[in-house]
């Protein structure tokens, strides 16, 4: 556990605040008669979420591509499972909230969406930095 707390503090962080306003009762506001903003919110809570455990793992891990499934594991399975969990655990033990599957199909989306950005831009970008920085040590 205390490995997790220093490698990636930020993401649990993230995944904290997830679960807390995924359950905690929200005041009403006027927000809310924007259409779809609920599932804008889902994507973006969802993709930061993805977004930076994709980050924190290649951060820690410089020589990741014998490692990577940890990230698909971590960074893309994990958290579409939280969220489908998340969804259920809604819909069946709260009184004030309710499942929705659209909900669920936005945080998905969210979590593959910063996927193909950490996987196709911010993995290359981070390797060259990396080999950048061993270059000028050596």
């Amino acid at each position: 556990m205390l490995y997790f707390l220093k490698k990636y503090p930020v993401s649990l962080i993230i995944s904290a605040t997830v679960i807390y306003l995924s359950f905690f009762k929200p005041p009403q506001m006027e927000i809310e008669q924007i259409p779809g903003i609920d599932k804008v919110v889902h994507f973006c809570m969802y993709g930061g979420l993805s977004g930076m455990l994709w980050v924190e793992f290649l951060h820690n891990h410089h020589h990741y591509e014998e490692r990577l499934w940890h990230a698909w594991i971590g960074a893309v399975i994990c958290p579409i499972l939280m969220s489908g969990i998340i969804e259920l655990l809604q819909q069946y033990c709260t009184t004030y909230r309710s499942g929705d599957w659209f909900d669920f199909l936005a945080n998905s989306l969210g979590v593959i969406s910063a996927t193909i950005v950490a996987y196709f831009l911010i993995r290359p970008w981070m390797a060259r930095r990396y080999l950048i920085k061993n270059d000028r040590k050596d």
